[in-house]
């Protein structure tokens, strides 16, 4: 294979390898209300009003912070492909037991969910129970790249 075709092939894998990440990110923020508290990686999260942001668009990494600034907590995420748009977006809990854990986030129009990487601790509440997955209404407040 001549040096011009290698090239083209290294330049389109790495469109490719590039593109992905960007169809979940979030350009200004999500917003949703969670009715009691929950946990997100390691931090419990009291029932509040919360925003969704990702700080920095080249890390798989985001910001979820209550209202007032009280409790906030970075988590990464993958991002996963889905076949359809998401009619709406929304956030989805996973539950076990009585605890729960955020799990994913959706963007309106988007063909892709961004899953919350599981912690420690939900792990080990994923072997004494099974999941009961919930979701709530979030509001995207602005432009998705």
């Amino acid at each position: 294979m001549n040096t011009s075709r290698k090239l083209l092939l290294l330049t389109a894998l790495l469109s490719v390898m590039y593109a992905i990440p960007t169809m979940a990110q979030i350009a200004h923020k999500v917003t949703f209300d969670a009715p009691s508290a929950f946990y997100v990686g390691n931090a419990k999260m009291p029932a509040s009003s919360y925003t969704v942001t990702q700080p920095n668009f080249d890390d798989n990494l985001l910001l979820i912070e209550d209202a007032d600034g009280s409790h906030s907590v970075f988590v990464e995420y993958v991002v996963a492909p889905t076949d359809t748009p998401r009619p709406q977006t929304d956030v989805t809990f996973k539950k076990y037991g009585t605890v729960e854990f955020l799990s994913a986030i959706w963007i309106q129009g988007r063909n892709s969910e961004m899953q919350i990487l599981p912690s420690k601790a939900e792990q080990n509440a994923a072997k004494a129970a099974d999941a009961e997955k919930h979701s709530l209404s979030a509001k995207n407040t602005g432009e998705t790249k």
